[in-house]
């Protein structure tokens, strides 16, 4: 079997989420997703938490801002993080540029999102 080799432009699906932010499905099953994800300046999302999924995040360009279980961290390209199953978070993007990220969750956190 072959490996699978994708990009932006035959990614399985593209959306848009929160304030005029996008993002890029590469891989979407109920075990795992794979997502390169893009926020405009001076965006953020929902606070929320996942009861089964655990998130990492790897940052690609921009700085993020994310807030979990109430504590602040900053990190910039080249720089991830992991987000446990129950634990509050939220990112945002404070800059006056594009924030962009790649974002795997496992399992996937379809119908596991439980906003604040």
């Amino acid at each position: 079997m072959a490996n699978l080799v994708f990009s932006k432009s035959d990614c399985v699906s593209h959306y848009k989420w929160g304030d005029d932010c996008y993002g890029w499905n590469y891989i979407d099953t109920d075990a795992l997703s794979v997502k390169q994800e893009l926020m405009p300046p001076d965006t953020a999302e929902q606070l929320h938490y996942h009861e089964s999924a655990t998130q990492v995040f790897f940052i690609l360009k921009g700085r993020a801002i994310f807030l979990i279980d109430g504590e602040e961290y900053e990190l910039k390209p080249e720089q991830g993080i992991e987000i446990k199953p129950g634990q509050k978070h939220f990112i945002s993007n404070k800059e006056q540029s594009d924030l962009e990220f790649i974002l795997y969750s496992y399992p996937s956190t379809k119908n596991d999102r439980i906003n604040l």
